[in-house]
């Protein structure tokens, strides 16, 4: 990335709380990004399975124009529970959209299928969503944890031969800055294929020659050798979720463009991506801190792209190995 682009930490970009709930003995958890003063969103769904929330509230010819938080969960479509947790907090605090007799929290959310992993009968719900949002507004800013935490507890990846020879995924979270202007990005990474460095196209996390193997393989290879016989173990179960934010002013219409940009981060880091049994999802988050200032929106896509790709990767790079699942610090220690 430019030189001008400097990393920052990405609790650092104005208008924005972040915070998990982690379980690791049941490999999942909920991360919950809080805009205290709301922020105009966007969206941009790809995968043949999501699993989501309000995603329909960020159409740029929909009426709502402010975003209070995006709840990241784990537990498949049973985690959308947890952004109940998260608007009844928020409910609590006073925040939301003043409909008059009330006030009505905008919390959009999608989740990862991590219920083969861990517990398939423990998901983040509406207590978990509560904790998230407290963990975000009851501390004082810190660096965001990353790797086997958070919506990223249970995350894997590479996952074509089925549970024994894939690779733990997590949350990555980075940011970068030129002056004033910062964006960030952070995702959970449960795709079903190999995490690759975009620069080198080195696999760093992704599907095992076998069980007892350490040597990750090309899985579009294999699906390409399979021809006839291909077919997926765990269908619809994988999901790559993330959720750009910056300090820009966005339209609606301009933040679902950048969305749509910063899904080009996913096709350089996965391999493959926005398969029929991937999720995928990318939300926007512009708190509008930097006034009217305006930023050539193309820039941003970039921008955003850029930072996303450093997202995926670190949420590899930082896991831990859980469940029998080795993570890339397995491989190069």
């Amino acid at each position: 990335m430019s030189t001008r682009w400097q990393p920052i930490p990405i609790h650092t970009i104005e208008g924005f709380r972040i915070g998990h709930s982690t379980n690791l003995d049941a490999a999942t958890g909920c991360t919950v990004i809080v805009a205290p003063e709301g922020a105009t969103g966007g969206v941009d769904v790809r995968g043949g399975a999501p699993a989501s929330r309000e995603t329909d509230l960020l159409r740029p010819e929909n009426t709502v124009e402010v975003v209070n938080a995006v709840c990241l969960s784990g537990g498949s479509a049973f985690g959308l529970e947890a952004a109940s947790g998260v608007a009844r907090e928020l409910e609590a605090r006073g925040i939301g959209l003043d409909v008059g007799v009330a006030r009505v929290p905008i919390v959009c959310s999608s989740c990862i299928f991590d219920l083969a992993f861990g517990s398939a009968t423990v998901r983040p719900g509406v207590a978990e969503g509560i904790e998230a949002t407290r963990a975000a507004l009851d501390t004082e800013p810190a660096p965001v944890a990353e790797g086997t935490v958070g919506a990223g507890t249970g995350a894997t990846v590479g996952k074509l031969n089925g549970p024994t020879t894939l690779m733990k995924g997590g949350l990555g979270a980075r940011a970068r800055a030129a002056g004033e202007l910062k964006i960030g990005a952070i995702s959970v990474v449960n795709a079903c294929g190999n995490v690759v460095d975009p620069t080198t196209g080195a696999a760093i996390a992704g599907m095992r020659a076998a069980a007892d193997s350490l040597e990750i393989v090309s899985m579009e290879d294999a699906m390409l050798a399979a021809v006839e016989h291909l077919a997926m173990p765990l269908d619809r179960t994988n999901t790559t979720i993330s959720c750009i934010i910056t300090n820009a002013r966005l339209t609606k219409a301009q933040a679902t463009k950048l969305a749509q940009m910063a899904a080009d981060a996913y096709a350089h880091t996965i391999r493959p991506t926005h398969t029929t049994n991937d999720g995928d999802t990318i939300y926007v988050l512009a708190s509008g801190a930097l006034g009217d200032r305006a930023f050539p929106l193309d820039m941003l896509g970039v921008a955003a792209t850029r930072v996303l790709e450093e997202a995926i990767c670190a949420g590899c790079l930082s896991a831990d190995g859980i469940h029998g699942a080795p993570a890339f610090k397995n491989l190069h220690n």
